[in-house]
């Protein structure tokens, strides 16, 4: 019968047999996968990006490679646990409260698995590493459109989005036109049109339209090019748009006008 301490001394000689490359190459595996995870959140301007990803992904692959260089046999496990149990404060830190609206969760369970992506990376398990970024990358591409087709009906439940104003003038007699402009302009998926408040003028005069949009993290890329198409239009006089938070008439976000 084998010795059962000498072949804890053999697995203790041979985690202590990590050599340079070896760190070096989990390590670049789990930064690399963690900034791979933050570029999808980085593109949709979320507060946790690519460098925080990647470092909370670094940070998780240190701490396991460091219980497995000192030769620490229960180790690994016992710091993926701790790994696990900081990396929640952290995103707590990131969860924030917008009056009956609860957001960033999304952002704290992405810092979450990219602190498991780093545990794999660190223990070594490059495969299973890499079906795991894959995984996670595809909750956030696939995840949202399907989110967003289930709860077409009430399309304020998504996190990712925030609500947006967009403000014009056209003249009374072309208010259908640009009403139907709106509902055509945001068809499209990337904006989302929730409702048009309309503010007349004397008979002939112009009218004042308000349109409740609900947009994602590159809103003020899609209202400037929604502004542009508008801005065409002969019967409008001004465009502009603001944030539903600055209820403030004198705050607008940029104007474009017509002649």
């Amino acid at each position: 019968m084998s010795d059962p301490a000498a072949h804890d001394g053999e697995e203790r000689e041979t985690m202590h047999a990590l050599t340079t490359t070896e760190f070096v190459l989990r390590l670049a595996v789990g930064t690399g996968c963690g900034a791979l995870i933050g570029l999808e959140r980085q593109w949709r301007a979320r507060m946790a990006g690519l460098r925080t990803n990647a470092l909370v992904a670094t940070g998780a692959t240190l701490f396991v490679l460091y219980s497995t260089a000192v030769g620490d046999l229960a180790g690994p496990t016992r710091v993926a646990s701790y790994v696990v149990s900081g990396i929640g404060f952290l995103g707590a830190g990131v969860i924030l409260r917008d009056g009956f609206n609860i957001r960033g969760l999304n952002t704290a369970a992405t810092l979450w698995c990219s602190a498991a992506v780093g545990v794999l990376a660190a223990s070594g398990y490059f495969a299973f590493t890499a079906i795991a970024t894959v995984a996670v990358v595809a909750v956030h591409l696939l995840g949202r459109p399907l989110g967003r087709l289930i709860d077409h009906e009430t399309p304020g439940t998504d996190e990712d989005l925030h609500p947006y104003l967009l403000r014009l003038i056209c003249r009374s007699r072309d208010e259908q036109h640009v009403r139907a402009l709106l509902v055509q302009y945001t068809s499209g998926g990337e904006v989302i049109l929730c409702g048009i408040n309309t503010t007349r003028a004397d008979p002939g005069g112009d009218t004042r339209l308000t349109a409740h949009l609900l947009l994602d993290g590159n809103a003020a890329t899609h209202l400037e090019h929604l502004i542009a198409r508008l801005s065409l239009e002969p019967g409008i006089h001004a465009v502009d748009w603001y944030t539903a938070d600055d209820q403030a008439a004198n705050a607008p976000g940029p104007v474009a006008t017509t002649s």
